[in-house]
């Protein structure tokens, strides 16, 4: 028994918000950036997020970031999306990283709420329509109020759904309700943003995940979907559930996930190196944790 799934899928299914590889003296390494990705993509992942939170996007810079897009683009081609975060606390500059995102070849761009600031919802949406109306690339929006003390209201969302270039949500809410209406209003995609959701949110109409984890284990996440789109749903469930103790160790246990997946990845001997002030990396006894729930993970 197959399902059969009519949810767009804008930029592919199984999205990897990929971590930024710097060298040991915190360059930018664009040799590791073509390694990681080219290795995200054989395993699993048909679409990448670059420059996000994961990404160490508050601590690169614009040429940074730029040179980042270009890079991962030469490395995996026309194979699979690519996702360039843009969001920042000011329009103007958000509007500028949009520009420039296009111009490396990005497919689309991840706008987060403006934070700090805290602008009221009127100012929220006018700040998503003036960067839809900035370039010729498709919009995700990224709602996570935990970061940026501003939620995205369902109301809101669902009147940002008419913009043609606003296309898909990444979803960091917690607000299962208020994401279900929006499914049931509008012809967004969305993107489940914690990786202990995946499966719930694809279960209800979503068009797949954008996730941390998946650095360490992009087939694992991947086959979560996979089993559903076959009709095993208990598969999926377990799979989801043998999933979850290294999600909760990369994403529930007092750690940012860009300090956990990279951890994580140089412990595999893949391209990560070191994180950025003010993030300070996982001492051993983290990193030894997480190494033995991927070995639990990955062996079982």
């Amino acid at each position: 028994m197959t399902t059969s799934r009519t949810t767009t899928r804008p930029f592919g299914r199984t999205l990897c918000a990929m971590i930024t590889p710097f060298t040991e003296d915190g360059a930018l390494d664009l040799d590791g950036a073509r390694k990681l990705a080219a290795w995200l993509v054989a395993e699993g992942c048909d679409g990448l997020v670059l420059n996000g939170t994961t990404g160490e996007s508050p601590t690169t810079t614009d040429a940074e970031k730029t040179e980042l897009v270009t890079a991962v683009r030469e490395a995996v081609g026309d194979r699979v999306s690519l996702v360039a975060g843009v969001g920042s606390a000011d329009t103007r500059h958000t509007v500028e990283l949009a520009l420039a995102a296009e111009q490396a070849g990005a497919d689309g761009v991840l706008v987060v709420t403006p934070y700090y600031s805290r602008p009221p919802q009127q100012a929220v949406e006018a700040h998503f329509r003036a960067v839809a109306d900035a370039s010729g690339l498709p919009v995700m929006l990224y709602d996570i109020p935990g970061r940026t003390g501003t939620r995205i209201e369902p109301d809101t969302i669902i009147r940002l759904a008419a913009h043609p270039r606003i296309v898909a949500v990444k979803d960091c809410s917690y607000d299962f309700l208020g994401t279900q209406k929006v499914l049931a209003h509008t012809d967004l995609a969305y993107y489940a943003g914690c990786d202990e959701h995946v499966l719930a949110l694809y279960a209800v109409g979503a068009a797949g995940c954008v996730s941390t984890v998946a650095n360490a284990v992009p087939g694992r996440i991947a086959a979560i979907l996979d089993a559903f789109d076959a009709g095993g749903t208990a598969r999926a469930a377990e799979l989801q559930l043998r999933a979850t103790p290294l999600i909760e160790a990369m994403m529930g246990a007092g750690l940012p996930g860009t300090v956990t997946a990279k951890a994580l990845l140089a412990r595999l001997g893949l391209p990560a190196g070191p994180v950025r002030a003010p993030l300070l990396p996982a001492d051993q006894e983290a990193a030894d944790g997480l190494l033995a729930r991927h070995e639990a993970l990955t062996t079982a």
